[in-house]
């Protein structure tokens, strides 16, 4: 049997690629993988401490803004590396996701397990449609987070 692991997509539906991350979710828990939960969040970093409480194994899904080409995927294991800051620079929250993992590190507040699998964004203005390649980067992390939930013990 699986441990408990909590996927949380983050992100907003209305403001195009931003939508990505939630996406990402909604196709992993359509999936029906026994002994995962699978959340909503706005990437507000307060709400985003909240919700991954008592869970051990935590999977974060959201785009990011550093430059980067669009469609670039990214996986940074929260125990072992910092989460960087420039990656979330388009977000209307003062207190967003990277803030909110390294308080909760600088609190020993992390779960044992948290991967954070980003894709870098394209467009962030009002609307629905999320660009091409960001679909493309968020295939391959379903893909990425199907193995990685398969694999623990």
């Amino acid at each position: 049997m699986h441990p408990q692991c909590l996927i949380i997509g983050i992100g907003n539906e209305y403001r195009c690629d931003d939508g990505a991350g939630l996406m990402a979710a909604r196709e992993i828990q359509q999936k029906n993988i026994p002994s995962l939960f699978v959340k909503e969040q706005s990437g507000e970093g307060a709400a985003l401490m909240d919700a991954w409480q008592g869970f051990d194994h935590v999977i974060l899904v959201d785009v990011v803004s550093s430059g980067a080409e669009p469609g670039t995927i990214y996986r940074i294991e929260a125990l072992k590396e910092k989460f960087p800051l420039k990656f979330f620079h388009y977000s209307a929250h003062a207190f967003g996701v990277a803030e909110a993992v390294e308080l909760a590190r600088s609190l020993r507040k992390l779960p044992s397990h948290m991967v954070f699998h980003g894709v870098e964004g394209r467009n962030f203005k009002a609307g629905i449609s999320i660009s091409p390649e960001v679909w493309e980067g968020i295939d391959k992390i379903i893909e990425n987070i199907v193995v990685e939930i398969e694999s623990l013990d």
